[in-house]
This record gives C-alpha cells, structure tokens and sequence, in this order.
C-alpha cells in the first residue's frame, strides 16, 4: 500500500491510497489560538476489519502535519506535500 497526499487548499489534503481517495487530511484551527494539530479521517465509515493499515480508527489526530505524514509512511521530501504551510 503507497499512501501520497494531494493538497487542496492551504492546511487540507487529500490522502490517497494507490491513486484513490480515501481519506481526509486538514489542520484543526481553534478560534481561540494558533495551532498546528492536524486530523486524518476516512471518508466511508468502515468496519475494523475493512480499514487499510494503519488506520484503527475512523480518525486519527496528530501533533504535526509531518507526524501525520511520517504516519502514512510518506517521507517529507518525497511528495509535492513537503510544502511548508
């Protein structure tokens, strides 16, 4: 499985699973603060046993984009996603 993330606006991506989308990939912007917590969810609810690697939930929330990236198994420098935001 080779997981690659396409952007769409500043701060959200699509996340790509062998050239599909599958899931969501979007910073979460709190009103009161900055913030660089970024969020990965499925776009189908699926079964446990359904879901790809590494995915143990619908979504997953990380500290960084570059977690959620290194997650997904995508090396920084090795997709058009390594853009800093």
């Amino acid at each position: 499985m080779a997981y690659t993330v396409e952007q769409l606006a500043p701060g959200s991506y699509d996340v790509l699973l062998d050239g599909v989308v599958i899931a969501a990939l979007v910073r979460i912007v709190p009103r009161s603060r900055p913030s660089d917590t970024w969020q990965i969810e499925l776009l189908d609810e699926m079964l446990p046993a359904a879901r790809p690697g590494p995915f143990t939930s619908q979504w997953h929330t990380f500290r960084s984009r570059a977690a959620a990236l290194e997650w997904l198994g995508i090396q920084e420098g090795r997709d058009s996603a390594d853009q800093s935001e």
